[in-house]
């Protein structure tokens, strides 16, 4: 018989209160348990260096000492397989965007209900990334102030775009390459080169991309 594996997630915040509620609200998910909580980026650090790795950890955002943004740059460039969801009760726009530039595969907000949470739990790990309603409408209008800016054109190559296009749907990358008629390895391929094109290191970033430059209808 199979056993389902528990996903293993970490729960960063210094309110202690919200920190025990978040964490006893993901271990009612099934086939989701806590792996530790911490209460700022130094405790995250501290436990991640004694190879206490979770799938997913929650950041707060805002947290004394080290905060999720410097906590959240040093997560993906030493433990790139430990996914970040951001979490915050402010929807501005800068620090959802500063967020996912450092490396979060999406936001979330504290007063979301749990099934949001849930959903942003499996959508970060399956589909590498979640962004509610909310939160895309105020990515697309931090982008929209920018507009003005001028940007030298990247050459993209037809399958790149098409690649593109389906990178902003809710189809996984498995899902992509069969909607493309080609292997994963190549729909691999063709993240890496827009990664190294584009400038850019996440899912989201690709997606924040494609919206900036009308590639998809908003």
């Amino acid at each position: 018989m199979t056993v389902n594996k528990n996903i293993q997630v970490a729960v960063a915040d210094d309110h202690t209160l919200l920190r025990n509620a978040l964490a006893r609200l993901i271990n009612s998910f099934e086939n989701y348990k806590v792996l530790f909580e911490a209460s700022n980026g130094q405790d995250v650090k501290e436990k991640l260096n004694k190879h206490i790795i979770p799938d997913i950890i929650l950041l707060d955002v805002n947290m004394p000492d080290i905060d999720g943004y410097e906590t959240a740059k040093w997560i993906y460039k030493n433990f790139p397989q430990v996914k970040i969801l951001a979490l915050s009760m402010f929807s501005d726009e800068n620090i959802i965007i500063r967020m996912l530039r450092l490396g979060a595969k999406g936001y979330i907000m504290k007063n979301a209900e749990p099934e949001e949470l849930k959903l942003a739990l499996d959508s970060v790990l399956h589909k590498d990334f979640y962004l509610s309603e909310l939160i895309s409408g105020k990515i697309i209008s931090g982008l929209h102030k920018d507009m003005d800016k001028p940007n030298e054109p990247v050459h993209l190559t037809e399958k790149e775009k098409e690649f593109l296009k389906w990178v902003c749907t809710e189809l996984t990358y498995k899902d992509i390459a069969t909607k493309m008629f080609v292997s994963p390895r190549t729909v691999d391929d063709y993240r890496n080169s827009l990664f190294e094109k584009l400038g850019v290191k996440t899912r989201v970033g690709l997606v924040i991309y494609a919206i900036k430059h009308s590639m998809v209808e908003i």
